[in-house]
């Protein structure tokens, strides 16, 4: 049995323009970034003489969709880039740059006309902060999407029906390089104690893969004369909102109270594990998870990785995580008590998939409705502007 390759499609309500996209996460390398392609096809009945143009926009929302206030939009447009497809300013196969463009083609007929973004350096991942359950409608993300629609002219006031606007992510995986694991220690001095306590804490690996248990190696000499009461460990999640304040928001992820104890003079030495799950956080406001499509459950946000030389100040949100060892140093009398923080950063992603297969694959279309995604409600634009057409404007298999 031969194996389905998905095309995401989606039909405007007058029909004069749809959407076939091959994939909708596109791959951030750091170095480099998957380009965006898909094709268009036309209907020239229902176009009536208008023009269509495809539209790649990256939109940084904080606040409730199209919501204003005197004035003020909650949303800012990090990028924009419009593209006239039809009429075509160019020859057909001149604008065909990747395989999956070549065989929409080939099924569609000649009224399907292809398109291709590349993104610019330095734009941010998608990411989403969670809302809290009371706050329906709202959201604070950085979001990527394809608009298809026709109008007289580019710059014309675009009619709902017109329209069709389809979900897209930018994403990042694991490197192939893995770096040093992260190690720290300390040695702390307390008055009326001639010897200090001694702590250390490392980390197997610095990159951790999302649902991955992280086991940390924590080993105390305490030669003092203070008792360590408690150790308890987290992992945090900070997120620095970049593009309009730079403030940093930190969330603990995974949290474990040990218990343990080491008495003056002795020596201990443990590995912890913690396992920071977006199902252990699914009602925590202010997380920062990746972005997501359709029905699919998503994750915590992943570390950012940032290019050498790259203006952060674009970015959006970026991700970063830190594991944090605190000891609980008992008092003398029960005055004195204080704590010892060690903190290992590190980085938790995806891993990289498997490379796609060579053989060609029989293409699968697959409907994409906006009201499918989770923790959004539908408002009347979207409902009137983003409804599949159906099966009227495919081409029957060949």
């Amino acid at each position: 049995m031969s194996k389905k390759s998905i095309v995401f499609k989606k039909i405007c309500k007058d029909k004069s323009v749809g959407v076939y996209m091959g994939k909708r996460d596109f791959v951030d390398h750091v170095d480099s970034v998957d380009p965006v392609d898909g094709v268009v096809l036309v209907d020239h009945e229902a176009l009536k003489g208008r023009k269509a143009y495809v539209t790649l926009s990256c939109t940084f929302r904080y606040g409730q969709d199209d919501e204003e206030v005197i004035g003020v939009s909650f949303k800012r447009e990090i990028y924009l880039c419009t593209r006239q497809v039809y009429p075509p300013l160019q020859d057909r196969e001149q604008g065909v740059h990747t395989k999956t463009q070549s065989r929409l083609l080939r099924k569609l007929g000649n009224n399907a006309y292809p398109f291709f973004f590349e993104f610019p350096d330095n734009l941010p991942c998608s990411v989403a902060l969670q809302p809290a359950p009371s706050d329906v409608g709202k959201k604070c993300a950085v979001e990527f999407e394809i608009k298809v629609f026709s109008a007289e002219s580019q710059d014309a006031k675009v009619r709902k029906r017109s329209q069709v606007k389809l979900m897209i992510r930018k994403i990042q995986y694991a490197p192939d390089t893995e770096q040093v694991a992260p190690s720290v220690e300390t040695t702390r001095e307390f008055a009326m104690s001639d010897k200090p306590l001694r702590v250390a804490a490392n980390l197997e690996k610095e990159t951790f893969y999302h649902g991955e248990p992280i086991k940390v190696h924590v080993d105390i000499t305490n030669e003092s004369n203070k008792n360590i009461k408690n150790i308890i460990l987290s992992v945090d999640q900070i997120a620095t909102v970049v593009l309009y304040s730079n403030d940093s928001y930190v969330k603990c992820v995974s949290f474990k109270d040990s218990g343990d104890s080491v008495a003056t003079g002795a020596t201990f030495q443990k590995v912890y594990t913690l396992r920071p799950l977006l199902a252990y956080n699914s009602e925590r406001r202010g997380i920062v998870l990746d972005g997501k499509l359709k029905h699919e459950d998503t994750n915590l946000a992943t570390s950012t990785i940032v290019k050498e030389g790259a203006l952060k100040e674009i970015l959006g949100i970026m991700v970063s995580y830190k594991m944090v060892v605190k000891l609980i140093v008992g008092g003398i009398m029960g005055v004195g008590a204080s704590e010892v923080l060690l903190e290992l950063p590190f980085k938790l992603m995806n891993p990289k998939p498997e490379k796609e297969s060579e053989v060609e694959e029989d293409m699968v279309f697959e409907e994409f409705k906006r009201s499918n995604l989770k923790g959004t409600q539908a408002d009347d634009e979207d409902e009137d502007g983003n409804v599949s057409g159906g099966d009227d404007m495919a081409p029957k298999e060949k």
